[in-house]
């Protein structure tokens, strides 16, 4: 389990080491009165140009599906614990049921979240009700 720690935190810090080194080379070539063309030309474009604009309405629905899928197997883990207790007449298999609530409150917490962005895009005046057609959802 050490060794995944160490490896994402290796290529999070080799990354920041890239980043960083781009950026020191990119002043540099200014300093010495480079335009920003020649540049772009000899470094190539910096990755944030190349990444594409994230829709603020598909991760809204990104957050609510995942909220429905976690609160969903939140449920479902504490409802099979209960049925076997039930079943088997062994209270010890509730302790079980405790494992279906970190799905769930992950789940709520989710759901908390799709509700903060929903409220915060319509204060930017971006409509997210449900009478949008399917296809702009």
């Amino acid at each position: 389990m050490a060794v995944g720690i160490v490896a994402i935190v290796a290529g999070i810090a080799g990354n920041a080491h890239n980043v960083k080194m781009r950026a020191e080379q990119r002043m540099a070539m200014i300093a010495r009165g480079m335009s920003v063309d020649d540049i772009d030309r000899l470094l190539g474009k910096s990755e944030d140009d190349n990444r594409p604009v994230r829709d603020p309405l598909r991760s809204l629905a990104n957050a609510r599906r995942t909220a429905i899928v976690l609160i969903s197997i939140g449920i479902g883990l504490i409802g099979f614990f209960l049925l076997l207790t039930w079943i088997l007449g062994v209270h010890n298999v509730l302790a079980g049921a405790a494992a279906g609530v970190i799905p769930f409150a992950i789940g709520v917490g989710f759901l908390i979240d799709y509700n903060l962005q929903k409220r915060e895009l319509s204060r930017f005046g971006l409509e997210t009700g449900t009478d949008l057609p399917m296809h702009e959802r």
